[in-house]
């Protein structure tokens, strides 16, 4: 079975109407959403993933897009996106690009070519970031404008206890971990660490 993933910025009723008269024999799903939204917390793309976990998804084995930006926000997203669909034996077909990334059920040389290049621009994007965060640092401490705590520095464990009161409180109401990160919207670590101080 095929099945067939678009994403629109906003609502439009002719587009829609075309989309489902084009691809009437596949599963279609299409989001209208910002391409600023991860792939899987996009509505349409979530019932995509969902779909394929049930007993009428095992049988999709073909997803088609018009392009390969429509898989996430950004090359990460993109590349994870497609490790997902890749786990689960089913063909990509990016229409402008005019490529499969299975043929015969064997890898397609060129796809994956194309993932490497994407992966290495990926890391070479995330290297120019650290680098450039880096300087940015460099040239604040210089200027002496750099606000950080001093390296090896411990923050007591009142000073602690007392900056996370709200996860303290929630701890001690058994709420789990996990549960006491997202209720108080720290990082784990942190509740980890105030739970090692109760």
């Amino acid at each position: 079975m095929k099945a067939r993933y678009a994403l629109l910025d906003s609502f439009n009723e002719k587009e829609e109407k075309k989309l489902h008269k084009k691809f009437k024999n596949q599963y279609l799903f299409l989001d209208f959403c910002s391409a600023a939204i991860p792939f899987k917390e996009r509505l349409k793309a979530k019932e995509l993933l969902n779909f394929l976990n049930t007993l009428e998804g095992f049988k999709i084995d073909y997803l088609s897009i018009a392009s390969i930006d429509q898989l996430g926000k950004n090359l990460h997203d993109i590349l994870r996106t497609i490790k997902i669909f890749d786990q689960l034996g089913i063909t990509i077909k990016i229409d402008n690009l005019g490529i499969e990334s299975l043929v015969k059920g064997k890898p397609n040389e060129v796809f994956s070519l194309l993932l490497t290049a994407l992966d290495n621009i990926f890391t070479i994007e995330k290297q120019n970031l650290s680098e450039v965060q880096k300087r940015g640092i460099a040239i604040a401490k210089a200027n002496g404008s750099y606000k950080g705590r001093v390296k090896g520095s411990i923050e007591p464990k009142e000073i602690v206890l007392k900056k996370h009161k709200k996860v303290v409180a929630t701890l001690l109401k058994g709420k789990t971990l996990r549960d006491t990160a997202k209720i108080c919207k720290v990082s784990l670590g942190t509740v980890q660490k105030v739970k090692k101080l109760i």
